[in-house]
């Protein structure tokens, strides 16, 4: 099994979840978390028990990180509550193209997704665009080098949980994500090609939420695991 899991009790499982591997797939025969999840849990449960796996959140399938999944029915609707309401908190590590101008900013857009699955940025006059949603985040920078060309490793929070938000939102802040070809464009493919780099440079490694039935709060931590990562020394690789 690809997917790593992290905790598990009678109410949740929080996992790992790999770059490359897609959290749930509509394709048939095409390997996910959520297949592998629930063929675990096929081999824990009692002969003839149906297996329940809530999803409550996504991450792409070039993108690594935490997840959290319930797996009763109200457990799931209470974890969802809690993201919608901002309890439920992830935080992000990107590898940024360029130099920010700004060790931390703030980003502000409008996003809708098109007909090809691409999350298109609207700032001005973004009332012609009923279909296009407001985006928030906030980001850190926590380092910078160069090898060869200026990348940044940045700390990401969102307010706003929109389709492909960050990959966007940076893009078109002109530091596109390292790996990122859809947004980045051809010279960000280029560079991800020349460092070795497979897979977008995106990784959820800090989720905080309230457990659904003690109310305790709950935090986990990872590091990223993707090559893309190794570039840096600070936070990383200690």
């Amino acid at each position: 099994m690809k997917t790593e899991i992290l905790y598990e009790d009678k109410h949740i499982m929080v996992v790992w979840k790999p770059a490359g591997l897609a959290t749930q797939s509509a394709k048939v025969g095409e390997q996910d978390v959520v297949s592998e999840l629930k063929k675990y849990l096929t081999t824990q449960e009692k002969a003839g028990q149906a297996v329940y796996l809530g999803v409550i959140h996504r991450l792409d399938q070039p993108v690594e990180g935490l997840l959290v999944f319930a797996k009763k029915r109200q457990v799931a609707a209470e974890l969802t509550s809690q993201l919608q309401r901002g309890i439920l908190e992830k935080q992000y590590y990107a590898v940024l193209c360029g130099k920010p101008s700004h060790g931390e900013a703030e980003l502000v857009d409008y996003l809708y997704k098109d007909k090809n699955n691409f999350a298109n940025v609207v700032t001005e006059a973004w009332e012609q665009y009923p279909q296009a949603k407001k985006a928030i985040l906030q980001y850190k920078v926590l380092e910078e080098i160069i090898v060869p060309q200026e990348l940044a490793l940045a700390d990401i929070h969102i307010e706003t949980g929109r389709f492909h938000q960050i990959r966007a939102q940076m893009a078109h802040a002109g530091l596109p994500l390292l790996g990122d070809g859809k947004y980045g464009g051809q010279q960000t493919a280029l560079l991800s090609r020349s460092l070795d780099v497979s897979h977008i440079a995106l990784c959820a490694y800090r989720l905080e939420f309230l457990h659904p039935v003690s109310k305790k709060r709950s935090f986990y931590e990872m590091k990223p695991k993707s090559r893309a990562f190794s570039f840096f020394q600070m936070y990383l690789c200690k």
